[in-house]
C-alpha cells in the first residue's frame, strides 16, 4: 500500500508541471562575436503558445561554443552580471520588449514584430535598424579585460541597407 501511495503522491506533484508545461519557440535576434575566440553569445526571442513574446522571459541569451564542438552553454552568473547579461521588460499592450544590455551600447534594444518575425531593433547612426550582431574587440583576461571598441551591425528597417556604428567606451 505504501508503494501505491508514494506513486500517487508523485503523480499529483508532477502532473500539473507536465500538463501546464509550455513549449516555447525561439527566434534568433542577434549575436555577439568577440576578438578572443570563435565562441558567440546568441540572443533569441521566446514565443509562447499564443504566438506572442513569452511574458516571463521574452529574451534569452546563451553561448554557442564554436571554438569547441558547437555546444550550447548557459552564461555564468559573472558573465550575465558583468559582460553579456541584460534585463528584458515585456510590454503586453504592444507585444514588445525593451532590452537593456549590461554592455552599454548607449540605448536600449527593442524586440518587436517586423514582417511577421520578432526582431531586435536599435538606431544605428540615427537609422532605425534591425540589430544583426555586435563585435567586441578587447584584450586581457579575467577581470582585467579592456574593451577597445564595440561594433554594431544592422539592416536599415526601411531600405534593407547595411548599417554600422563603432562605439569606443
Amino acid at each position: 500500500m505504501r508503494f501505491s501511495t508514494g506513486v500517487l503522491t508523485l503523480a499529483l506533484i508532477f502532473a500539473p508541471a507536465i500538463l501546464f508545461a509550455t513549449e516555447l519557440e525561439h527566434q534568433p535576434l542577434f549575436k555577439i562575436e568577440r576578438s578572443k575566440n570563435a565562441n558567440i553569445i546568441q540572443y533569441d526571442a521566446q514565443i509562447g503558445p499564443d504566438g506572442k513574446l513569452f511574458k516571463k522571459e521574452p529574451v534569452i541569451g546563451y553561448w554557442i561554443r564554436l571554438a569547441e564542438q558547437g555546444q550550447v552553454k548557459q552564461l555564468t552568473w559573472i558573465q550575465r552580471t558583468f559582460a553579456f547579461g541584460f534585463k528584458a521588460k515585456y510590454h503586453p499592450a504592444s507585444d514588445t520588449a525593451t532590452v537593456d544590455m549590461v554592455a552599454d551600447i548607449g540605448q536600449p534594444i527593442t524586440v518587436r514584430r517586423v514582417d511577421g518575425e520578432y526582431t531586435a531593433t536599435v538606431d544605428i547612426e540615427d537609422q532605425p535598424s534591425q540589430l544583426v550582431k555586435m563585435y567586441i574587440q578587447a584584450h586581457g583576461k579575467g577581470i582585467k579585460v579592456k574593451v577597445e571598441y564595440v561594433e554594431i551591425f544592422g539592416k536599415d528597417l526601411e531600405t534593407g541597407d547595411d548599417t554600422y556604428a563603432r562605439i569606443i567606451p
